[in-house]
């Protein structure tokens, strides 16, 4: 790998505040993808969720559901281990995206109305991970020593 895209892609100076963001957001969206993916904590799993995505146009439904789980569940724990973290993070900012689109901006900004208020606090921390990287307790960094040329 070359190093400098292996410390473009590893290498944060981020500290401690990336693994306060990391940690509780990498398991909110891994228990919202394992609620599509394998219909745990109240979820409809793949097929009732894929029905559900088909219903309002996100077609074929199966198939957006198990990307949009699996974008929550592996991007969330990949988040909370610190792995890959900015190409997870960019994941699920993008998956946070389309459901704010597709999903919630018609109903208004509150939650209470199913609005997009969650859904944009999650597109923003995952934002900002993309941005500053994993921070200082992160597995990002030991591959940044492997591939990175850092000792």
């Amino acid at each position: 790998m070359n190093s400098r895209f292996a410390q473009t892609l590893f290498n944060s100076s981020a500290g401690v505040a990336a693994l306060v963001l990391r940690v509780p957001v990498g398991l909110i969206l891994a228990a919202h993808g394992a609620q599509k993916l394998f219909g745990w904590f109240g979820g409809y799993g793949l097929t009732g969720t894929g029905q559900w995505l088909a219903s309002i146009g996100l077609e074929p439904g199966y198939l957006m559901a198990l990307m949009a789980g699996s974008a929550e569940f592996f991007g969330g724990l990949a988040l909370v281990v610190g792995l890959l973290t900015r190409p997870a993070a960019v994941v699920a900012a993008f998956t946070m995206l389309v459901a704010i689109f597709a999903v919630h901006i018609g109903n208004g900004l509150f939650m209470a109305n199913n609005g997009y208020e969650y859904a944009l606090t999650l597109f923003v921390v995952t934002l900002t991970l993309a941005i500053q990287g994993a921070g200082r307790f992160a597995l990002d960094n030991q591959l940044l020593k492997r591939f990175g040329g850092v000792n």
